[in-house]
């Protein structure tokens, strides 16, 4: 989970939490007006009951990766602490309405755990039960279990609104960065289609034709089969360009759409390059490089930022990619992957580094430029 959405979540649960156990002491206080002791020990384990078996619901509605079979427990269990609760907390306390503050906490966690026509469906029956069963006037049992159980549904309901928005949100966020590491590909894709597709369909023609001229004129058949030879040698070699890079790059023009695209999907963006055009030898490979961390940060890190800094050393050049989500960042096993890519510049040359420390995942290649 992004270290924003954690930080979302755990102030979601202090607030449910609080908002939960407001409610909760109030019928505590009909133990200190109970004379028996051993129902103010039962009551005691009433309240325990229902607080822990409501605080596991509560984080069941944060807590996205939990299994249905864990959610269906949790909301077993508080049904569960919440029957029991009735004859544990009920008859403590004389005449203070213990269980009709427990029965507000109920009203209040209903709205946000099941529909609404059955959340009001059981309020009605929670706050019938609170008249019936609490002593003294019921005008006070049905204003404490239905008014201050509404309060606490509203702030409960608003809560796990805001909560579900971030998470639609953080959602969408996944699915564009997914969308932009698929076209990326699919970029990649054409341009090899591109660059082979008529060399192919040229190859398959003339291999057909040599073979059938091979019985009948086998001079023109020769020529046939050295020109489908000159045409894979030619195939060949294109196919190396567009793999390894060598084709001329507009660098920083894929600078500019890598950053709207990182801005797009939620990643703030810093750019600094030196100005003019990078020389070709320098520009595709650094633009490989580039090309494979920016990947990396879209589908594989939960980055909230990230920096790309291009600095001149003589006749070095550098780029470094600087992003916070080292605990996620890794290869994709459909990509070429950093470490070919660092093979690669190792053939011409040049260096490619990765390191991971305190957070933050740094990509630095180093390319020198052609004497």
């Amino acid at each position: 989970m992004h270290r924003q959405m954690r930080r979302a979540r755990v102030v979601t649960l202090v607030v449910l939490a609080t908002n939960g156990s407001m409610a909760l002491f109030l019928p505590a206080i009909g133990l200190w007006r109970e004379p028996e002791t051993f129902r103010i020990f039962l009551g005691a384990i009433g309240i325990l009951l229902f607080s822990v078996a409501q605080g596991f619901v509560l984080h069941a509605l944060v807590t996205p990766w939990l299994s249905p079979r864990a959610r269906r427990g949790a909301l077993l269990g508080l049904a569960t602490a919440a029957v029991a609760s009735l004859p544990l907390v009920g008859p403590t306390g004389g005449t203070w309405p213990s269980w009709a503050w427990l029965a507000a906490c109920i009203i209040g966690v209903l709205p946000v755990i099941t529909g609404r026509w059955k959340a009001l469906a059981l309020s009605a029956v929670t706050a019938a039960v609170a008249v019936l069963t609490t002593p003294g006037s019921a005008r006070d049992a049905l204003i404490i279990s239905v008014g201050f159980g509404a309060g606490i549904a509203a702030i409960n309901a608003v809560q796990v609104w805001f909560w579900e928005l971030l998470m639609q949100a953080e959602q969408g966020r996944a699915a564009q960065s997914q969308l932009a590491a698929g076209e990326e590909r699919l970029r990649f894709a054409r341009d090899v289609h591109d660059s082979l597709g008529h060399h192919l369909s040229v190859i398959a023609l003339k291999a057909e034709l040599a073979e059938r001229l091979a019985p009948v004129d086998p001079p023109r058949a020769a020529r046939e089969a050295a020109e489908v030879r000159g045409l894979a040698t030619s195939a060949l070699t294109e196919l190396r360009e567009v793999v390894h890079g060598y084709r001329q790059v507009d660098l920083r023009e894929q600078l500019t759409a890598i950053e709207q695209v990182l801005e797009s999907s939620g990643v703030r963006c810093t750019v600094q390059a030196p100005d003019g055009v990078l020389p070709s030898p320098v520009a595709a490979p650094l633009a490989a490089v580039l090309r494979e961390a920016s990947t990396n940060v879209l589908r594989h890190s939960r980055a909230a930022w990230c920096t790309i800094d291009i600095v001149r050393a003589g006749p070095e050049f550098m780029m470094t990619v600087v992003n916070d989500g080292a605990g996620d960042a890794a290869p994709d096993r459909h990509s070429h992957g950093l470490h070919g890519l660092a093979e690669r510049l190792a053939e011409s040359g040049g260096v490619l580094r990765t390191r991971a420390a305190d957070g933050r995942f740094t990509v630095e290649a180093v390319v020198r430029s052609a004497p």
